[in-house]
């Protein structure tokens, strides 16, 4: 028998070895070589990949990627907190719990032999083969043409919205008409499409505000929002309860008396407010800026472009009693427009906008051709430089130099403001 990687791991320096074709020699395509962070490395040794298809487990080295260009079979790789998603017409990526890394194949000048462990002469066979060689030599079963490597990315999250959009909850009402799940999606469900780490689909499905309700995760009807947020103002008056104070024990009997679920109930307090963990309970405090925001935007959606003046007159009377309103607090959901005398604004939230730059970029130049900073900042922050989950995330690149590539600057002065165009 032919020895195995052992033999090779225990040479002394300035030793040497026969190296010999193997009987199971051939290309072996099932055989892919990965090159890992040390940091990624025991996710990987830990345990062993096994198939999401049902079949047999296999370690990760005798699995058939069926690897191409674009990606791999629609199945999906599963172990522990390392999976490999793609769909038949997307690239593949590899995702741990956190964070989702693009697959390159790079290719090596050098010869690479690929040597099998001890006693494991045979790739893809039941049972060992025979081969005639000797046991001092290293038998090799495969001349491996490169390597894969892990390049961490961005998630890609743009079909999960449309996904979510597809059902939109408007009610237990509207469900019991229809009996059929079509365009409806579960965890799972949604991790076999979504090319993004479990930690990055909870934080997408948390920015378009999804709540999960029977099994399924659901995108909610911002018109019965507006009503249970109304609704929940309304028995703070009646109940005399603190905003900033709301026990969970006596909020959800009431709201339910109302006709809301306690999914419901629970969700709108989520999107438009904290809890914390205190003795008597669950203490929840709305966040005004939050409230307000949800309102403005609403009226937005209703009044297309109009005056500036006027969209505040009618944001104010919308809001529940109590809560201040100022343009500041709509960063990134409006544009504003001076014409004559006058400021005009109209809805543009960055929630509608795609979260790879190019795509972004391109969206933002047809709206406006040329953007001032002060404008156009809200629309381009990095995630790493702030919380929220609708920032673009480019792992490598800074601000400054995410504007150097997609943007051309301009200033007339040293004191002028400048001016951002398409590059």
């Amino acid at each position: 028998m032919g020895g195995g990687a052992e033999t090779l791991l225990n040479l002394e320096v300035n030793s040497s070895i026969p190296i010999c074709y193997g009987s199971s020699f051939g290309p072996h395509d099932e055989l892919i070589l990965l090159e890992v962070d040390d940091a990624l490395l025991p996710q990987f040794l830990d345990d062993r990949f096994s198939c999401s298809t049902g079949e047999e487990e296999r370690s990760l080295i005798y699995y058939d990627f069926d690897f191409r260009l674009r990606g791999l079979s629609f199945v999906s790789l599963v172990y522990d907190w390392v999976v490999i998603r793609g769909e038949p017409d997307e690239e593949a990526v590899l995702c741990t719990s956190s964070k989702t890394y693009a697959l390159k194949f790079v290719s090596t000048s050098n010869s690479v032999f690929l040597v099998p462990p001890n006693g494991c002469h045979s790739v893809g066979a039941e049972t060992e083969t025979e081969m005639d060689v000797t046991d001092s030599a290293a038998s090799v079963v495969k001349l491996a043409p490169g390597h894969m490597e892990l390049v961490l990315v961005a998630p890609k999250l743009e079909k999960l919205k449309t996904l979510l959009k597809q059902r939109v909850y408007k009610g237990d009402y509207d469900d019991c008409e229809s009996d059929s799940k079509l365009g409806l999606y579960t965890w799972q469900d949604l991790a076999d499409r979504i090319q993004a780490s479990d930690d990055e689909l909870r934080d997408g499905l948390r920015a378009i505000s999804a709540v999960e309700i029977d099994g399924y995760w659901r995108l909610v009807d911002d018109g019965l929002m507006e009503e249970l947020l109304t609704m929940m103002f309304r028995n703070l008056d009646i109940h005399g309860w603190s905003s900033n104070a709301l026990r969970e024990e006596e909020v959800l009997p009431v709201m339910v008396d109302d006709g809301y679920s306690p999914t419901l109930v629970l969700h709108c307090l989520n999107t438009n407010g904290s809890k914390e963990e205190k003795e008597e309970g669950h203490i929840w405090c709305l966040n005004q800026r939050m409230v307000a925001v949800f309102y403005g935007r609403r009226v937005l959606g209703r009044c297309g472009k109009r005056k500036e003046v006027d969209f505040m007159e009618e944001w104010k009377r919308t809001v529940p009693s109590g809560i201040d309103v100022s343009m500041g607090m709509l960063e990134g959901e409006v544009l504003t427009e001076k014409i004559g005398v006058d400021t005009w604004v109209r809805g543009f939230s960055v929630s509608s906008l795609p979260s790879t730059p190019a795509e972004r970029f391109a969206a933002l130049f047809r709206e406006r051709q040329r953007w001032e900073w002060q404008h156009l900042e809200p629309f381009v922050r990095l995630k790493m430089f702030s919380s929220s989950v609708m920032d673009l995330r480019v792992p490598g690149l800074s601000s400054e130099g995410l504007l150097i590539k997609y943007t051309r600057r301009t200033q007339p002065t040293a004191d002028a403001a400048p001016i951002f165009s398409a590059r």
